[in-house]
C-alpha cells in the first residue's frame, strides 16, 4: 500500500474540520484535549508527564496490548479507550486537540502522519520516524498545515545540556573539527531469525500491533515487548535509539545538515535485526561553529566506545558510560549523558562556569506551544533532519564498510543500491 492512499484512506474516516491552533486556546475553556496512542513502557511515562500539565485533559488512549490499556485507563477512567489507533481517529477526531505517539518505531510515522493530516498537534517519540521517507513526510505536514510538533528527547530541554550547546557556541574551545559520541547498548542481535511461530497472547492484537510493516509469526519474547528495537523492520538499534538522545547536542550546538557521508564498520548484514555492535562515521559540511568539515564517530555495543586519543581523559580518568566528547581547536568539552559538560585543555580540566539557565519542562513546553504561551524547542523542522541523520547511519548497517555518499540537494545517495533503503510500502492491515 502507498502512503498516500493509507493517510488518505485513514484521515476520511473521521472527516473533521480543521482548526488552526491559534484558536485552541478557546476550545474546552483552555483545556488541550489530548489522544495516547502507546501506553506502556515510554508510553506510561509520557502519559503521565503530559497530564501533569494543569491544562491537559486525557481524552483518548490507545493500545494493542489490552493489561497495558487497562492499567492506564485505571488512572484515567474519563477517558475513552481504543486498540486502533485508526477507529480512535474516527470515533474521536472531533474531540481531541493534541496526539502523543509513543509506539514502536515502526508506528511512529504512520500514526503522527494521520494525526498530522486531521491538523492535530503532535508530540512523537525518538527517533521520529523508522523511515527516512517518512520523516520527510512529517517535516511537510508540519509545515503546511502550520501545526504544534515536538519530538520526545527530552533531555534537550535540561539545562545541562542547553548550556552545552551555549559554551560551544560561545567558542570556549574553538572551532570543533570531530565530535565523538557512544553508548554501550547492545540493542541488535547477531543470530538467526527466529523460525516458527508461538500462539499470540490474548490481551495482544498481533496484527494491530505488526500495523503497516510486514507480516510475520508472533514469537514470544523475540518482539513485544521492548526487544523490538533491535529488529530491523521495527526499529533503528543503538544508534536509532540513543542517538537520538546523544548526538542531538552536536546537531543542535554545532547547527549541522544532513551528511555528506556516512560509514559504518559492523558484522554483515542478516537481513533479521541490526549489529550489536557498530562504530559509524559520519562527515558534514563545515558550519560557523566547526572546521572546513566535522567528522563525528559514533559507536555502539558492549565495550563502546573504542580506544581513541582523543578519548584520554586528563588523570587517568574513566570515560562515562554514555556521552560526547567534542573535539575543537583549543581543547574539548566532555558531555557525560545526563550531567554537565567539562572542560579539557592542554590535557588539563580547567574550571567552568555554566550558564544561568531555567529549567524547562519538555512536555510542558508542547502543552503550552498547543496555547499559543510557548513555542516548542525540538519541533519536526529540527526533529526530522536530526532523525534523518541518525536513520542514515543506520541504513549505512546494511553495508559494512562502504563509504555512501549523500547528495543533499536530491535527499538520495549516489550508491543506488542504498536508495532502496530510504523507503518502503506499507502493509495493508
Amino acid at each position: 500500500m502507498k502512503r498516500r492512499e493509507f493517510i488518505k484512506s485513514t484521515s476520511a474516516l473521521a472527516s473533521v474540520t480543521l482548526l488552526p491552533s491559534s484558536v485552541w486556546a478557546g476550545i474546552k475553556k483552555g483545556k488541550i484535549r489530548t489522544a495516547h496512542i502507546g501506553v506502556g513502557g515510554m508510553g506510561a511515562a509520557d502519559l503521565s508527564s503530559i497530564a501533569s500539565h494543569p491544562s491537559v485533559e486525557v481524552s483518548a488512549l490507545c493500545d494493542v496490548d489490552a493489561d497495558r490499556l487497562a492499567s492506564a485507563h485505571l488512572k484515567y477512567p474519563d477517558a475513552k479507550v481504543f486498540s486502533d489507533y485508526r477507529v480512535l481517529f474516527e470515533k474521536m477526531g472531533r474531540k481531541i486537540d493534541a496526539v502523543i505517539v509513543s509506539t514502536p518505531d515502526h508506528t511512529h510515522g504512520p500514526a503522527a502522519m494521520v494525526a498530522m493530516d486531521m491538523g492535530k498537534a503532535v508530540y512523537c517519540q525518538k527517533p521520529l520516524t523508522r523511515l527516512v521517507s517518512e520523516a520527510r513526510v512529517l517535516k511537510r505536514l508540519a509545515e503546511e498545515k502550520n501545526l504544534v510538533t515536538q519530538m520526545g528527547i527530552q533531555i534537550h530541554s535540561f539545562k545541562e545540556y542547553r548550556s552545552s550547546v551555549q559554551l560551544i557556541q560561545s567558542g570556549i574551545i574553538g572551532k570543533v573539527h570531530t565530535v565523538h559520541a557512544w553508548s554501550p547498548k547492545g540493542w541488535g542481535f547477531d543470530g538467526p531469525a527466529p523460525e516458527g511461530s508461538d500462539p499470540v497472547p490474548d490481551y495482544l492484537d498481533w496484527n494491530l500491533w505488526l500495523g503497516t510493516a510486514p507480516e510475520r509469526p508472533y514469537k514470544k519474547e523475540i518482539y513485544h515487548p521492548a526487544q523490538w528495537r533491535k529488529i530491523l523492520d521495527f526499529g533503528g538499534g543503538a544508534l536509532g535509539d540513543m542517538g537520538c538522545h546523544i548526538l542531538d547536542t552536536p546537531f543542535s550546538a554545532l547547527e549541522l545538515d544532513l551528511p555528506v557521508s556516512v560509514m559504518s564498520s559492523c558484522r554483515e548484514p542478516n537481513g533479521f535485526a541490526h549489529p550489536e555492535k557498530s562504530v559509524t562515521t559520519y562527515e558534514f559540511s563545515g558550519t560557523p561553529y566547526t572546521s572546513e568539515s566535522l567528522k563525528c564517530i559514533w559507536y555502539d555495543g558492549e565495550g563502546a566506545p573504542d580506544k581513541h586519543a582523543d578519548l584520554q581523559l586528563p588523570g587517568k580518568k574513566k570515560l562515562p558510560g554514555q556521552g560526547a566528547v567534542f573535539v575543537g581547536e583549543k581543547g574539548s568539552l566532555l558531555l557525560p549523558h545526563w550531567t554537565y559538560p567539562e572542560l579539557i585543555v592542554d590535557g588539563k580540566f580547567e574550571k567552568l562556569e555554566y550558564p544561568a539557565l531555567e529549567e524547562k519542562d519538555h512536555y510542558h513546553q508542547f502543552i503550552d506551544a498547543c496555547l499559543d504561551r510557548d513555542s516548542c524547542s525540538t519541533p519536526f523542522s529540527y526533529a526530522s533532519k536530526l532523525s534523518e541523520a541518525v536513520l542514515l547511519g543506520v541504513l549505512a548497517h546494511r553495508f559494512p564498510e562502504k563509504l555512501l555518499h549523500f547528495d543533499r540537494d536530491i535527499q538520495a545517495f549516489q550508491e543506488a543500491e542504498a536508495n532502496q533503503w530510504l523507503d518502503a510500502e506499507y502493509r495493508s492491515f
